[in-house]
């Protein structure tokens, strides 16, 4: 899953970053409201996670062009505006979602992983297929009960895959999911990954979709 986080706070930002990055997120971070307006144009994006208080171009009116574009993704808002006029201005440009600074790396994660949660319409915290259980909060993959090893990069394309079950996906959008900007790609990386998920999970999860991608398909 791939999130835009925009805060121009360096230190606050990174440390989010990184946060979000070790718990399995592909993250770019952009530090005013122009750049991430371009960004948002330019490549998918699963969450974005938006600072108020931007240079430039401030969260609320980019909240605002962004919505008004036609963007659906879900916008979670991090302000240390702590008043319910703000809150309200916000939830009414088109947040889902609003934490006030500081706030606990934990809350954070869960309430990310909420809102893909309520975006893909599934209730359940765990995705379920056939066999395979997976847990984005713990990052924990099963299959049959027991627990399987995957690297993150693996688990993050398992997760693109269950959450689009029925649909394929091509190499690009699958790279663009899981990748950052700044993300070094190496040519033959989707295909190496996709043969270690068919090794750990199964030979026929996958499916190639020859000259068009690679699908899980419904369970019939």
């Amino acid at each position: 899953m791939r999130i835009l986080l925009v805060e121009d706070d360096p230190l606050l930002g990174d440390g989010i970053r990184i946060a979000l990055q070790q718990a399995g997120y592909s993250v770019d971070l952009f530090t005013n409201g122009v750049e991430a307006r371009h960004a948002l144009d330019a490549e998918s994006f699963d969450v974005m996670v938006l600072d108020l208080g931007l240079p430039q171009k401030d969260g609320l009116s980019l909240l605002r062009e962004m919505r008004a574009a036609g963007f659906l993704l879900p916008v979670l808002i991090l302000t240390a505006r702590d008043t319910v006029a703000d809150r309200v201005a916000g939830l009414d440009l088109g947040a889902d979602d609003y934490m006030v600074k500081p706030f606990d790396l934990d809350e954070l994660h869960a309430r990310i992983r909420a809102l893909l949660r309520r975006y893909s319409g599934r209730a359940s915290p765990t995705i379920k297929y056939g066999d395979i259980e997976l847990d984005p909060a713990a990052r924990l993959v099963t299959l049959a009960g027991e627990y399987i090893s995957l690297t993150a990069k693996e688990f993050s394309m398992l997760y693109l895959f269950l959450e689009n079950v029925g649909h394929i996906l091509s190499r690009e959008q699958i790279e663009e999911k899981i990748y950052g900007w700044n993300d070094l790609v190496e040519s033959n990386s989707t295909e190496v990954h996709i043969h270690h998920l068919r090794k750990k999970l199964g030979k026929e999860l996958i499916v190639t979709v020859r000259g068009a991608g690679y699908m899980i398909p419904k369970l019939a």
